[in-house]
């Protein structure tokens, strides 16, 4: 997976800032979880990408694993 970010850090800019996303170990919060996973940030305004396939692959089948205990 980080070579896929690093991969992808080359073509996503920030819309706002326009500066090259950066990978960076982001806190994550669902439910009563906390989670600490590697994505693409804006070094200047810190918001973070999370691109569709994490959204509605990896991310989804968390959400449904957290949701079904």
């Amino acid at each position: 997976m980080k070579e896929t970010i690093n991969q992808e850090n080359e073509k996503w800019v920030c819309d706002k800032c326009k500066k090259k996303l950066v990978s960076e170990k982001v806190k994550v919060k669902y439910l009563d979880g906390n989670f600490e996973v590697e994505l693409l940030r804006c070094p200047e305004c810190k918001i973070v990408f999370i691109d569709e396939e994490l959204a509605l692959g990896k991310m989804l089948e968390v959400e449904k694993g957290l949701e079904d205990k």
